[in-house]
């Protein structure tokens, strides 16, 4: 390989690792997203869903060492290090079979995860008590935002304790359909009606949900995507730049 090819193949490895880096950023704040998110649906599942946490934990851990293996890809390139790109190229290979069995994980699991958060939104809803409590607070923003009520549809309230139990007629104040005529809407909590024929959303969340998730795994699958692609011509590149390098030359590396 001329030196001219090998000086092209190394800026594009360098142009390529941080890209990698980047990507690998982004892939670790989605774990964390997912992980200590409080403000959207993922916080009514994280306190149960055991398989979610493990997802979330991987996409932290590929995102990590993305970001240091970039890191490494860089310095390799720049300063053609053999080791460091033998070390990166490692790296790589470990790197996308964790993405790949991440991704086989949720597509095999899908259905028990559907079925995992069906329970937990159920169980929450009937020991639900309009409390100061994560879960909830962010159950009845999602009710209030994507306007519906329960999970399959409003009967699934009458399972709370408190609504079961009350002598009065109560319904949860994040599902007031704000189109009927009624005292000013409260966020959170519990409600009385006289009537019988309660002021809420006719729909359940779900298929809202359900497509909310769908929406925001689009994204992360393309980012995912984007991500592998990236390794794979790192890869090739690395391979390309270390077969290239016959003697390394350590004094260019910088010493602190």
């Amino acid at each position: 390989m001329g030196k001219g090819c090998i000086t092209a193949t190394k800026y594009f490895l360098f142009l390529f690792n941080l890209l990698f880096f980047i990507f690998g950023a982004l892939i670790m704040g989605f774990g964390l997203w997912v992980l200590l998110d409080n403000q959207s649906f993922i916080a009514v599942l994280q306190e149960s869903s055991t398989t979610l946490k493990v997802v979330s934990y991987i996409f932290i851990s590929v995102g990590s060492l993305s970001m240091a293996m970039g890191f490494l890809g860089c310095i390799g390139a720049i300063y053609e290090i053999r080791c460091l790109l033998g070390l990166y190229f490692t790296c790589l290979l470990l790197i996308l079979i964790a993405q790949v069995t991440a991704g086989v994980l949720i597509y095999f699991q899908r259905d028990r995860l559907k079925h995992e958060m069906s329970n937990i939104i159920k169980g929450m809803l009937v020991n639900y008590t309009g409390q100061n409590r994560t879960t909830e607070h962010t159950w009845d923003y999602v009710q209030r935002t994507m306007k519906c009520c329960g999970w399959t549809g409003p009967g699934n309230w009458s399972e709370n304790v408190w609504i079961r139990n009350s002598s009065v007629s109560m319904y949860p104040c994040s599902c007031r359909n704000e189109t009927l005529p009624g005292t000013d809407v409260k966020e959170t909590g519990l409600c009385e009606h006289l009537s019988n024929i309660l002021p809420v959303y006719e729909t359940g969340c779900m298929h809202s949900v359900e497509g909310w998730l769908l929406e925001n795994c689009g994204v992360i699958l393309g980012i995912c995507v984007g991500v592998a692609v990236i390794e794979l011509l790192g890869m090739i590149l690395s391979i390309c730049l270390c077969k290239s390098v016959v003697q390394e030359d350590y004094t260019k590396v910088p010493k602190y």
